[in-house]
């Protein structure tokens, strides 16, 4: 079955596809029956599988903590009741960012997280999250699903043994809160600052300290001064997180995830051995997670955006032209050293970049030109 079709029937699709698939109910022995009609005979089935799924997301975290939830839930209905996943929020089984290396060594089966924070065994991953100025959440997932980026990513994980699917998006981030006003390239220098990827290399060539902290450490760092700033997703992550209250300087949009995607990412060996039906009930999983959180984060960072503005007297603020220009030649340096690290994260590169000046140039007639006209007819 061709992704395309998962994709659709991870979407709009997949309401009659829970209702199709949903598990039958298990008898006292632990097998179960199925009662199609009453002329079949019960047909034994065997119990369901248990996979360990390890997040990078506080447990019932709005947005990436739920959908991830909502991915083990739909596996299991999908599976046609084969296939069961037991959640583990961060720290639970293993200690945050050390989901990669749990995957990989058997320790668990899954993970749901973004690429980038594997950034330090291969640059290369950075880019099936998402790199400084590149690509929206809608390009990106055109890249991978089109252009040729999941051949590179599954050889890239294959190297770890590991397979892994775009599984939610956040869409847009925001550049983050601080402690103070940024106006010119002197405010940033000498910030500590929570931004992984290469949004943090970019920062590092601007004087700041770049710090990679789990979600749920960052208010502490803030509280405690071990941070002068963060950044985290946008409005709805962020107002859950209460990071107005410690830094009161709100700066977007942020030039570092135009469309972050997150991935739920498979031991290759476990991935490899479950069944034809089992895989597309994974990859459909996939596809509605994708369809949904961008539908939620949409929805919700405008209502949580209002409250920050009206409830709690937070104004977004811009950096200045300074500051862009110079974030956009570093974000050239970064990714040349980067292309020059590995041949197989040059070849990353190289794709991505050539989709990313096609996808800017159809953006320039297309969705640029119509935000800002929009704008000015006063919608």
């Amino acid at each position: 079955m061709k992704r395309r079709t998962l994709l659709t029937s991870g979407g709009l699709g997949l309401g009659a596809a829970l209702a199709a698939c949903s598990a039958p109910k298990s008898n006292t022995a632990g097998a179960q029956t199925d009662q199609s009609g009453p002329a079949s005979p019960a047909v034994l089935r065997k119990k369901a599988r248990t996979l360990r799924l390890v997040t990078a997301w506080p447990k019932n975290f709005p947005g990436l903590g739920t959908v991830a939830e909502e991915i083990t839930q739909n596996i299991g209905r999908l599976s046609g009741g084969t296939l069961a996943v037991k959640l583990y929020a961060a720290g639970e089984l293993v200690p945050s960012h050390e989901e990669f290396d749990a995957v990989s060594s058997g320790a668990a089966d899954m993970y749901h997280a973004s690429e980038y924070y594997w950034v330090g065994k291969s640059k290369g991953f950075a880019f099936f999250t998402a790199v400084p100025f590149g690509m929206t959440a809608v390009e990106q997932l055109g890249w991978v699903d089109q252009g040729g980026g999941r051949a590179l990513w599954d050889k890239l994980s294959a190297r770890f043994n590991l397979i892994a699917f775009p599984a939610g998006s956040t869409g847009h981030q925001m550049g983050g809160w601080f402690k103070k006003e940024i106006n010119t390239l002197d405010d940033l220098k000498g910030l500590i600052m929570r931004i992984p990827g290469l949004g943090g290399d970019v920062m590092r060539e601007l004087g700041v300290s770049p710090k990679l902290l789990a979600g749920g450490a960052i208010y502490q760092a803030l509280q405690s001064g071990a941070i002068d700033a963060t950044e985290w997703v946008g409005p709805w992550n962020d107002l859950a997180f209460g990071f107005y209250r410690e830094a009161p300087y709100y700066y977007g949009p942020g030039f570092h995830e135009p469309g972050s995607t997150v991935s739920l990412g498979f031991n290759l060996d476990v991935w490899n051995s479950l069944s034809p039906q089992e895989q597309v009930a994974v990859k459909g999983s996939c596809g509605w997670a994708m369809s949904s959180s961008l539908a939620q984060f949409s929805w919700q960072n405008a209502k949580a955006l209002k409250t920050l503005q009206q409830d709690h007297g937070v104004e977004v603020r811009n950096f200045s032209d300074e500051i862009w220009k110079a974030l956009g030649v570093a974000t050239r340096k970064v990714l040349s050293d980067v292309a020059k690290s590995d041949p197989e994260t040059k070849a990353i590169h190289d794709s991505y970049m050539s989709t990313l000046a096609e996808a800017s140039a159809w953006a320039q007639v297309s969705d640029g030109p119509y935000l800002r006209l929009r704008s000015l007819a006063g919608f």
